[in-house]
């Protein structure tokens, strides 16, 4: 099972940005979820597919979801097959990611606390390009705090934050976080690289925003 980010454009200059869950049946079929943004409005869909590999451990995907869209990806495995890079393949679309095995990840909220290290990027509707560097600290028990620094548009602003999350035993989940002074973001995510790393994208309309949190 592996969990994934994209993220690019439209042909017509629009971000889009997609993180989801996906698992190989190692005979060649595909299926998964997915949450993606574009032109602000978020979706969760599911989706199946096929894939194939090639002895030089390249390969290609072919999938459709919710919306009735084939789409097509080629990849490279890295990471001793732990992991792969990828380039969406369909005309007007300009979308590139990774993925990571979930591996051995003991998902939930098991009462172990982690911090993370969180860069994420994008763009909110009608305001200007946005990133965030934060320091998360998951509780175990669903509670969030830490620090950090946003810029949007430009406007640089260091607060703490607080919040809530939601781990489930498949190792996705959803979070609500909250820096001082500003409204609350949502978040859904998959937990990756056996518990080490998280992949994030932001579920609030009218913005395209996601990346990732390492320990």
């Amino acid at each position: 099972m592996y969990g994934f980010i994209f993220s690019g454009f439209h042909s017509d200059g629009t971000p889009r940005a997609l993180v989801g869950q996906a698992t190989a049946d190692g005979k060649g079929n595909l299926s998964g979820t997915v949450t993606k943004s574009e032109y602000g409005t978020p979706l969760t869909v599911t989706f199946t597919g096929t894939y194939s590999v090639a002895k030089n451990c390249t390969g290609s995907v072919t999938f459709g979801d919710q919306d009735g869209e084939t789409r097509h990806v080629n990849f490279v495995f890295d990471n001793s097959d732990k992991g792969w890079q990828a380039i969406q393949t369909d005309s007007g679309r300009i979308m590139s990611g990774f993925a990571l095995a979930e591996g051995a990840a003991v998902c939930g909220e098991n009462g172990k606390k982690q911090t993370f290290a969180a860069n994420l990027s994008g763009s909110v509707i009608g305001v200007g390009p946005v990133a965030y560097v934060e320091q998360v600290i998951l509780d175990g028990k669903g509670n969030v705090s830490g620090s950090g620094t946003s810029s949007l548009d430009g406007t640089i602003d260091t607060a703490p934050i607080t919040g809530t999350y939601t781990e489930n035993a498949d190792c996705t989940g959803s979070a609500q976080i909250t820096p001082q002074g500003f409204s609350t973001l949502n978040f859904n995510f998959v937990v990756v690289n056996v518990g080490k790393e998280i992949l994030l994208i932001e579920t609030d309309t009218n913005t395209i925003v996601s990346g990732t949190m390492q320990q």
